[in-house]
């Protein structure tokens, strides 16, 4: 759930206990498949450390080994037909969403997403109808919140924003940065590029912010989805 760890929580408060396994195994699905294109395709864990790491973390969690196997040889029947994609649009409350994708089947794709838009009361748009309103950015998310003793060594090093667990910083800082925390004696559990909303919707109350995240897990469920990037903000006065 790139771009929106920060609001787990609420969305944590929301959901049923009963659901909580399922979500994982989601969560960790997604990962391995994320594994896998980032590591160019390869599904082999000894030739793909990313995969491996992320196949750990699914033993973990007590997902079957059957179930990782299917998802891994779903992924390698369809990888040559793989076509990347962006969708944009609109959610509920106005706020501008971005989905990156790779799919065999752009119309069924398309379908699929459009339902769930229309589901929650949102639009797609056109090319570069959402997009311009974003910048790729870098994410880096730690175990525990940032202590206030280091703030300033991490604007030293180059970060560009920080909140709770999240720091943000240029695209192009990532690994640099990722390093000089990691020496900080701060644990790392995940850096990656993320669409950062310039000017994000500001919501009005936490059950808004609970729609918007039930629509991006819905979206994120999808096996074509790899990233879903929503644009908004919520302060609690």
């Amino acid at each position: 759930m790139s771009g929106h760890s920060k609001w787990s929580n609420i969305k944590n408060r929301k959901g049923a206990q009963d659901k909580k396994r399922s979500e994982a195994f989601t969560k960790i699905s997604k990962n391995i498949l994320t594994a896998i294109r980032v590591g160019g395709g390869i599904t082999n864990i000894e030739g793909n450390l990313g995969l491996k790491i992320a196949v750990e973390k699914a033993r973990e969690v007590n997902m079957p080994k059957e179930n990782i196997d299917r998802l891994i040889a779903k992924f390698e029947a369809r990888k040559a037909n793989l076509v990347a994609m962006t969708m944009e649009g609109y959610g509920p409350f106005g706020v501008p969403i971005v989905i990156e994708l790779e799919t065999d089947n752009k119309n069924r794709t398309l379908g699929e997403v459009k339902l769930v838009f229309r589901n929650y009361g949102g639009n797609l748009g056109e090319s570069n109808s959402v997009m311009f309103q974003f910048k790729r950015v870098g994410e880096i998310e730690l175990e525990n919140n940032i202590p206030e003793d280091k703030e300033l060594d991490l604007i030293d090093a180059r970060a560009i924003d920080f909140d709770e667990n999240i720091i943000l910083v240029e695209a192009n800082d990532l690994n640099g940065l990722v390093k000089k925390i990691e020496d900080m004696g701060l644990k790392v559990i995940r850096s990656e590029l993320v669409l950062k909303s310039n000017n994000p919707t500001m919501l009005n109350s936490e059950e808004e912010v609970g729609k918007i995240m039930d629509m991006v897990e819905e979206l994120e469920e999808n096996d074509d989805v790899i990233n879903v990037f929503a644009g908004f903000d919520y302060k609690k006065v």
